[in-house]
């Protein structure tokens, strides 16, 4: 992405940062989020495990802690239980349901009974949960116990009881949601970080591609003939293969350019002599042979300048500042009609130039400034302006007779003349008209404010 500033607004999925940050942030937020997701397992399994093995010690404390009578009822020693025990809907609950007898409860569970559900075995116990009061949810132990009866006939008679432990899971859901809020915020954080990380590496991985595109630039604009900058390995050999083909276009030009000069000469010559010979024997046949001559030597003049200019489009930073150039055209054309006292102004801004040859300018406004001069009163009048975009307008007007509207197509045509009395080739518009249009411009004529005629040219600007 070369043409204008890097901003956020450009990181579109076609372009190269934005598909260098795009990947970057789904690999990063793919990544966190299962790092996130294993920690959090990993955390909530260790919580869990933790807990079950407090209440693995709590009910093994309880066991202790039971003494069987001689008839089979239990007694407990309170040094071996855990004082939660003691206070009213503390989260930890014991209850015993000894054979035959009535369900022993501690205090703090009060009035309430613990129903385990969910019971799967594991380590010689049962597993499960209950409703505690409350509404607390209760991860339960139960394990099922004999103890001997001695106040039997058989000495070997036993009594089945089932100690249960339940413990309140609200301390581990806390824990492990609180986990999960911090690696949540945590990794956005992280998230965010690497994005902004991976957009200032991008920003200066591609710093070298903005500095061939401010190079490009200065090339477009004319201030420069070549990428000029020091590049890193990788994109040097593509600035030193840009450098090569700019030279080798500029070397084309001007073998063309030279071969367009040696054509016009080798022309010019042999048409020079036909008219001389012409004029030295006078007579239908001479004269014949003069309008031919005059029609092959405009003919000449006007495609080797189509092809000379041509050729100079292809080459890379032509800039050529508009105002001077006016200027010595309008000094030229004063001393060429100051016997008429042509009075010409030139209004141009200093800051504006053509996206072009010098010499093409100066073809182009010079025609147009010649023919103004030649059809002119008193005075014309050369106007240069910017305009919206990249383009330029220059406007020639004088104080003559003007041309009615519907020879105003008529005159644009190629070599046709409506008045033979002014001296001229005839293809000086359609010349400025065909130079116009190989730039993109173009060329319009109509009626100007001094009363004559307005020819409004439309060229590239720079800069």
């Amino acid at each position: 992405m070369l043409p204008g500033k890097f901003k956020l607004a450009r990181l579109r999925p076609d372009s190269l940062a934005g598909r260098l940050i795009l990947a970057a942030a789904v690999w990063a937020a793919l990544g966190l989020a299962i790092g996130g997701w294993v920690l959090s397992e990993t955390f909530s399994s260790a919580m869990r495990d933790n807990f079950d093995t407090s209440l693995q010690v709590d009910l093994d404390g309880l066991i202790a802690a039971a003494e069987s009578d001689a008839y089979g009822g239990l007694n407990l020693r309170a040094q071996y239980l855990n004082r939660r025990f003691e206070r009213a809907y503390s989260g930890l609950y014991w209850q015993i349901e000894p054979q035959g007898l009535p369900v022993m409860f501690s205090r703090s569970i009060l009035d309430h009974t613990l129903h385990p559900g969910n019971l799967k075995a594991a380590q010689g116990a049962l597993w499960g949960t209950a409703e505690g009061p409350l509404d607390q949810r209760l991860r339960v132990l139960v394990k099922h116990l004999k103890f001997p009866v001695t106040a039997t006939k058989t000495p070997t008679d036993y009594k089945a009881y089932t100690f249960i432990v339940a413990g309140d899971m609200a301390s581990v859901d806390a824990a492990i949601a609180e986990f999960n809020s911090t690696i949540f915020w945590s990794f956005t954080a992280l998230f965010l970080g690497l994005v902004a990380a991976v957009f200032v590496q991008v920003r200066v991985g591609l710093q070298p591609l903005r500095m061939a595109e401010r190079s490009l630039a200065r090339i477009r604009d004319g201030s420069a003939q070549r990428l000029e900058g020091h590049f890193p390995a990788e994109i040097a050999p593509l600035a030193a293969e840009l450098n090569s083909l700019i030279e080798h276009s500029s070397e084309v030009v001007g073998r063309a350019r030279a071969h367009v000069s040696n054509l016009a000469h080798f022309l010019k010559t042999p048409l020079t002599v036909l008219a001389a010979e012409a004029e030295a024997a006078p007579g239908p046949l001479a004269d014949a042979v003069q309008k031919q001559v005059g029609v092959m030597r405009r003919q000449v003049d006007h495609y080797l300048t189509r092809a000379r200019t041509a050729g100079a489009l292809n080459v890379l930073g032509n800039r050529t500042p508009v105002s001077p150039v006016l200027e010595d055209l309008a000094r030229l054309l004063r001393r060429m009609h100051a016997e008429r006292g042509i009075a010409i102004a030139v209004v141009c801004p200093d800051e504006l130039y053509f996206r072009g040859e010098r010499q093409d300018l100066e073809e182009m406004a010079g025609n147009l400034m010649d023919n103004a001069c030649k059809w002119a009163r008193s005075r014309i009048t050369v106007t240069a302006i910017r305009l919206e975009g990249r383009s330029l307008r220059l406007t020639v007007e004088d104080d003559g007779a003007g041309l009615p509207p519907e020879d105003l197509g008529r005159v644009l045509s190629r070599g046709e003349r409506l008045d033979e009395s002014v001296p001229g080739s005839g293809l000086g518009l359609s010349i400025v008209r065909d130079i116009s249009k190989l730039y993109g411009g173009g060329l319009v004529l109509e009626k100007a404010g001094l009363g004559g005629l307005a020819a409004a040219l439309t060229l590239p600007a720079q800069g």
